[in-house]
């Protein structure tokens, strides 16, 4: 695996946007178990966490390339380019 400067570190923000979006899913749920509860967020705070979804891809996407050239897995030609590739698939 490559990388490795932050201690892979990053990988951490993928998995707290993927808990955000569960989060938005179970919004308003009602839970079978009487320990189990449920947010009940208003759309514009949903769309924040949204927001907040797209902030913390980008973080990652960051992180990644700069870890990798820190690392010395990436000169800046290829960071570069590996940046651009990545804001563009996360912007489409």
């Amino acid at each position: 695996m490559s990388g490795g400067h932050f201690d892979y570190a990053q990988y951490k923000f993928e998995q707290i946007a993927c808990d955000i979006e569960q989060e938005i899913l179970d919004n308003d749920k009602s839970g079978e178990e009487s320990w189990e509860y449920a947010n009940k967020f208003s759309q514009s705070t949903l769309n924040s966490f949204e927001d907040g979804i797209k902030a913390i891809r980008l973080a990652y996407i960051y992180t990644q390339r700069i870890d990798w050239l820190l690392s010395g897995d990436d000169g800046e030609d290829s960071f570069h380019e590996r940046l651009k590739t990545e804001l563009e698939n996360h912007n489409e």
